[in-house]
C-alpha cells in the first residue's frame, strides 16, 4: 500500500490534496465485503491551523444541514438513543465516556502522552454478525506550546463521502476540548490506514480531482464564520424535528 503524507494550512487545502493523492496514486483493489472494487492508499493528513478560514470545502456529500447534524452527532450525541435499537454504538457515546479522563489527565500533566480515547471496542467490534465496526480507532491529544493538538487514527475512511465531515467534526471536538482546558487549538492530524473510494464513486472522485486541478482554492471553499456556520445554525430546528420523529417512531 502507498504511504502518503499531505499538509495544508487549512482543512480544505489538506483535504483537497488528499483527494488528489488518492485519485492519482491510489491502487485498485478488490473489496469483497461490498462486492465491488475500490481505490485505496494509506495517508496522513496534517492541518496546521484547523480553524483557519476558509474552513469549508464544497467537495463533500451533503450540505450545511448534513454537516450540522453530523457535528451534533459527534459533540452532542443526538442519536445516542438509537444504541440498542438498531445501532450497536455511536462515536459520541464511546468518546464522551472517556472525556473526563482526558480533562483530568491533561490537568494533571499538560505534557502527558496518555491522553488517548480508545474508540475501538475489541469485543463489540469483532463479535459475529457485526457489519459496522468502528472506523475511528482512537483520538490522542497533546498540549505543546500552549496549544491542544489532536491526532486521529481511522482504520478505514471513505474519502469522497465521509472524510471531510469526519475531520470537520473531530476538529469541532478538538476546539471544545481545548476551550474547556483553557488552551488554543493547535494542529490536527488525521491518519487513515485505508483511505479509499468505492467503485460506485469512481466518477465522483474523478469529478472532485478535476475541480481541484482546474479551480482555485477560493472557488472551492466557503468561510465557516460569518457564512456557513449561520446556515448550519438555521438548520437546527429541522434537525431537531427529524430527531424527534425518530424518537417517536422508536416508541
Amino acid at each position: 500500500m502507498h504511504e502518503i503524507l499531505v499538509k495544508g494550512k487549512t482543512l480544505p487545502e489538506a483535504y483537497h490534496k488528499s483527494i488528489l493523492e488518492l485519485h492519482t496514486n491510489g491502487l485498485i483493489t478488490d473489496c469483497p465485503d461490498y462486492q465491488q472494487k475500490q481505490k485505496e492508499c494509506s495517508i496522513t493528513i496534517y492541518v496546521k491551523e484547523p480553524l483557519a478560514e476558509p474552513m469549508i470545502s464544497k467537495l463533500f456529500i451533503g450540505g450545511f444541514e448534513e454537516l450540522e447534524q453530523y457535528r451534533q452527532e459527534i459533540l452532542d450525541g443526538i442519536l445516542d438513543f438509537l444504541i440498542g435499537h438498531g445501532w450497536d454504538y455511536t462515536y459520541h457515546d464511546r468518546i464522551a465516556r472517556q472525556l473526563p479522563f482526558i480533562y483530568d489527565e491533561l490537568q494533571r500533566n499538560p505534557y502527558s502522552r496518555r491522553a488517548v480515547i480508545d474508540v475501538r471496542d475489541w469485543e463489540a467490534d469483532t463479535k459475529e454478525g457485526n457489519t459496522s465496526p468502528a472506523c475511528l480507532q482512537h483520538i490522542q491529544y497533546f498540549i505543546r506550546d500552549r496549544k491542544l493538538h489532536c491526532k486521529v487514527l481511522m482504520r478505514s475512511n471513505d474519502a469522497p463521502e465521509a472524510a471531510f465531515m469526519n475531520m470537520f467534526a473531530f476538529i469541532m471536538l478538538q476546539e471544545s476540548v481545548a476551550g474547556k482546558l483553557g488552551y488554543q487549538v493547535g494542529s490536527y492530524t488525521h491518519r487513515a490506514n485505508s483511505y479509499h473510494c468505492y467503485e460506485k464513486d469512481f466518477q465522483l472522485l474523478e469529478n472532485y480531482a478535476r475541480k481541484i486541478t482546474t479551480r482555485s482554492l477560493e472557488e472551492l471553499t466557503y468561510a465557516y464564520e460569518g457564512y456557513f456556520k449561520e446556515l448550519m445554525e438555521e438548520a437546527k430546528p429541522k434537525i431537531a424535528q427529524k430527531v424527534a420523529a425518530l424518537k417517536e417512531k422508536r416508541k
